[in-house]
């Protein structure tokens, strides 16, 4: 049964450079005369996907290929251009760690929330902010905001939120190495939980060997477009062919 699927789904964001232009130099190039449209560009380029339950799908490329923008499409954080996107069962995104939190809130209270737009009711999430404290190693810090924690902690409490409530569909977003390693531990044991139970996987990760032993299939993007997809070894055999193939080229000019 396919969990996931992508029909010809483009993304056109803008630049970098537009996103820092200031409103105040926005208005003065318009009473200028020099106003400008914001400048796009292709991030994803009719991408077609299909993921079935249970399945383990690494995503491989180049920095800036696409890869991160890819997963949060699949998680609905992005909304794509053009194309559809289906997604059937709970994702917990693994993605930029404690950057959802409410900063002014309390760390129950973002437990909660975040538990809550996942599709979860009040009493299930609150019935699980036990464990998700003690596993993040939040107890004691449960009433206070949110602001008062160390990006370490804020990461911490993302994960243990995003692994506790059993999700369908795992987003990873690199390999985590959040905390100490004490805790680093603690994170490796509970993805193994996944990769052992029947949760549909969708990984990012620079770590090749990693993807070869622990996904059934790969993709790899490259400028927004998938390259090639199929078993996970060919997939990584034919990305690193190429890069030999583009150094050698390179250091013969």
């Amino acid at each position: 049964m396919e969990v996931i699927r992508l029909d010809g789904v483009s993304l056109w964001r803008r630049t970098q450079e537009e996103f820092s232009y200031d409103l105040k130099k926005t208005v003065l190039s318009f009473l200028e005369g020099k106003y400008r449209h914001p400048a796009k560009k292709l991030v994803l380029d009719r991408i077609d996907l299909v993921v079935k339950s249970g399945e383990k799908l690494g995503i491989i490329g180049a920095n800036g290929a696409g890869k991160s923008t890819l997963l949060k499409v699949i998680c609905k954080i992005l909304r794509p251009t053009s194309g559809v996107v289906r997604v059937s069962g709970k994702i917990a995104p693994l993605i930029e760690l404690g950057a959802g939190f409410d900063p002014d809130i309390s760390v129950i209270d973002n437990i909660i929330l975040y538990g809550v737009m996942l599709g979860f009711s009040r009493q299930e999430i609150f019935a699980r902010v036990p464990s998700i404290l003690e596993f993040a190693d939040l107890q004691e810090y449960s009433l206070v905001p949110v602001k008062v924690l160390s990006s370490g902690m804020a990461a911490r409490l993302g994960f243990a939120i995003a692994t506790d409530i059993q999700p369908n569909i795992l987003i990873l977003d690199e390999v985590l190495s959040v905390g100490d390693e004490s805790f680093k531990n603690k994170c490796k044991q509970r993805i193994e939980q996944f990769w052992a139970d029947n949760a549909t996987v969708l990984v990012v990760s620079h770590e090749l060997d990693f993807i070869r032993k622990s996904c059934d299939r790969a993709i790899w993007l490259d400028k927004g477009k998938i390259n090639l997809i199929g078993d996970a070894n060919r997939v990584i055999n034919a990305y690193l062919t190429n890069a030999t193939n583009a150094n050698a080229a390179n250091s013969s000019l």
